[in-house]
């Protein structure tokens, strides 16, 4: 997508506090601009540009980025966040013109009833804004309702209302005292609006209000000819999924909208138009792509599109003289070009934002130069991109870990990242080789884009199905979150690690675990994928290892740490040597992470004291040969048709909630980390001695 490839309207802004300011200007009864609130998190997993977030009387659409700047005007600029490995991806991705990683736009209140921070936020649109009332199953478009957020402290009171609802027509036998018009013999009073709940949504991640009107009249104009008919949507709350039946009161045509639903109905959908609302724009030459029925809601409707990174020290002196150049070229901005080659004026400049106090003049002449050698082509950056593994992106991390400490509590100030060793109890199996204390960390998540339909690890067409956040292909800026927590990295011993594995994948059970993925790839593929050998997707037999030493680790360690198995995450480093840049690995990170001191209390980063820790380990290995579903999950095998991407693992052993696992419960099986009956696999051994 090109710059000039999308129709957009400037003259027409999304701007919900200015509208605000003008309209109390001009005396207009006030509505407040705020209409909720979310999580940083969940504005990066869960609802972010292009999102539909359900709030309580309607749901909304977080915009775009570009929409953002007028939201950090009202402050001195936005604070970036430091996460320069990450950033790198991120230019990888979107292009080099990124400068930097921003904090969402918000600043905490000092009291329940303080304004702080009421003149920023996340700036959204009314999505979908056809609406239905609940008194009379009127459906119309958003400007037929009156809108009232009256309330500066109540934003969850907002609300869309039908001031002169009738109520619901009555049977035609009714008669009034008066014997009057039935259907007219309620008072009007005001009734609430909810948002209609069906969507139009491509593969390339399109989205459009879904065409009543056309729908109910099977394609053509109203026989009555009136501009704008009356419609009605009747829900009926016995039904499954598109359960409703609209009706046209001008002319009294109705259909279902089950009829919309799968294969069938989708020869009966309109084209797409290409619209992308988060961008209030459409594609140019709209979309050739065939619509679906969405529903607002459906777990398919926005997939995100991100990466993330534990902020670590750079060992290459090249990479941390790259992130120097980059940060004096951000403080610097047009003045770079100016005042490049005055070493004393770029002082000057630099004072309080880079810290140059200490660099020798032939060390700052050198960034200063870096600083403005030319980008990286694009030919090259595409280059990279198609040959990117985001294993690449978890190598570095790795080989830090693999650093000494230089003593308890040994804290990198930049990164903050702190780092203790541990010895390891004699009760420790022999097989894990090396545990570290990670005292405290930052995680840091960056938001490249968004799919629908189909997530991203389903396709291999990354730079063609990925939404743009903004209405140009070349941003300046993406949103991230910024979390701190704690944790414990455990290493497992290559030597077994890498002898075990050789036995793997020589066994039946591997076997039909790979068959069991082709056929899961091959079903679910996505339509607009390129070709790809499913066998290139499958994580190796030691990350099948590792990530279900990960999840019995987890259920143990919530029982002793404090915290909830749900905040308790994994980040696995598993697989094989790739070459002199990517040494084998067989290690993992279990953390907890928040966006506030909550993530780091202490209770997890204690369980990696020796005498704690191994009896822990053994506990959960011992657990982990036992299921209250076993026979059956002990002896669970894919075979075809099946394709499930598991083996002995369930939810009453193995498997852990959404936000632990990295991979949605996928690729455990129990049989690979101790020896069940029926199989020798197991890399610890039998169960029956931990």
């Amino acid at each position: 997508m090109t710059d000039d490839a999308l129709i957009y309207d400037p003259s027409r802004p999304l701007d919900p506090l200015g509208d605000g300011e003008r309209q109390a200007s001009e005396g207009v009864k006030k509505n407040y601009a705020k209409v909720g609130s979310a999580r940083p998190s969940s504005l990066i997993y869960t609802y972010g540009p292009g999102a539909v977030m359900d709030l309580p009387h309607f749901t909304v659409m977080p915009s775009g980025l570009d929409d953002w700047d007028r939201i950090y005007a009202r402050r001195d600029g936005a604070a970036p966040i430091h996460a320069p490995a990450l950033l790198d991806v991120v230019q990888m991705l979107l292009g080099t013109q990124v400068r930097e990683l921003r904090r969402f736009p918000h600043e905490p209140s000092r009291t329940a009833y303080s304004r702080d921070g009421a003149d920023l936020g996340v700036p959204a649109r009314v999505f979908p804004q056809w609406l239905r009332c609940t008194g009379c199953d009127r459906l119309a478009p958003v400007a037929a309702f009156d809108y009232r957020n009256t309330s500066p402290f109540r934003p969850d009171e907002a609300a869309f209302e039908h001031t002169s609802c009738h109520g619901r027509r009555l049977p035609a036998s009714a008669a009034t005292p008066t014997g009057g018009d039935a259907s007219r013999s309620r008072k009007a009073r005001r009734q609430p609006a909810v948002t209609a709940r069906y969507l139009l949504a491509c593969p390339d991640g399109h989205l459009d209000e879904f065409p009543y009107s056309w729908w109910v009249h099977e394609g053509g104009p109203c026989p009555t000819r009136v501009e704008a008919p009356v419609l009605s949507m009747i829900e009926h709350t016995g039904g499954r999924g598109a359960s409703a039946t609209i009706h046209c009161q001008s002319c009294g045509a109705k259909r279902p909208m089950n009829e919309a639903q799968g294969e069938a109905g989708r020869a009966k959908l309109p084209k797409c138009r290409g619209r992308l609302p988060h961008l209030d724009a459409f594609a140019a030459g709209g979309c050739t792509k065939a619509t679906r029925l969405m529903l607002v809601g459906a777990s398919n409707l926005w997939f995100p599109a991100y990466q993330s990174i534990i902020v670590m020290p750079r060992l290459n002196p090249a990479d941390r003289a790259r992130d120097d150049a980059r940060r004096i070229a951000v403080a610097l901005g047009e003045n770079l070009a100016k005042f490049g080659g005055q070493l004393d004026v770029v002082r000057a400049l630099l004072g309080g934002k880079v810290d140059v106090a200490a660099m020798s003049d032939a060390e700052l002449r050198q960034l200063l130069h870096l600083a403005q050698a030319p980008p990286e082509s694009e030919e090259s950056r595409h280059a990279r991109r198609a040959d990117w593994d985001p294993v690449d992106l978890l190598v570095p991390e790795w080989r830090y870990l693999q650093q000494k400490p230089a003593g308890q509590f040994h804290e990198d100030t930049v990164s903050g990242l702190t780092l203790s060793p541990r010895a390891l109890d004699a009760r420790m199996p022999p097989a894990v080789g090396r545990v570290l204390a990670v005292d405290r960390l930052r995680k840091v998540n960056a938001l490249v884009g968004f799919t629908r339909i189909d997530e991203l690890d389903r396709v291999n067409d990354l730079p063609g199905r990925l939404v743009s956040l903004t209405r140009t292909q070349r941003p300046e800026w993406t949103v991230a979150t910024e979390d701190r927590g704690e944790g414990i990295f455990l290493q497992l011993s290559e030597a077994a690690v890498s002898t075990w594995e050789e036995r793997v994948l020589e066994s039946r059970e591997w076997d039909a675990h790979r068959r069991a993925h082709r056929r899961n790839f091959e079903r679910r593929f996505s339509e607009t994928a390129k070709p790809i050998n499913p066998d290139d997707r499958l994580p190796p037999p030691r990350y099948w290892l590792v990530h279900t030493l990960a999840h019995v680790l987890i259920r143990h360690m919530a029982m002793d740490s404090g915290y909830g198995a749900a905040s308790i995450s994994e980040r696995i480093y598993a697989w094989p040597e790739g070459g002199p840049d990517r040494p084998a690995a067989a290690g993992v990170l279990i953390a907890t992470t928040a966006s506030d001191s909550d993530g780091t209390l202490g209770g997890l980063v204690r369980l990696s004291q020796p005498e704690l820790l191994a009896p822990l380990v053994r506990s959960a290995l011992r657990h982990a040969g036992r299921c209250s579903s076993d026979p059956v999950c002990a002896t669970r095998e894919p075979h075809d048709p099946e394709d499930f991407l598991h083996g002995a693992a369930c939810h009453c052993c193995v498997m852990a909630s959404e936000t632990s696992c990295e991979r949605a419960n996928r690729f455990l099986d129990r049989r690979l980390l101790v020896s069940l009956p029926g199989s020798e696999l197991g890399f610890f051994g039998s169960a029956d001695v931990w």
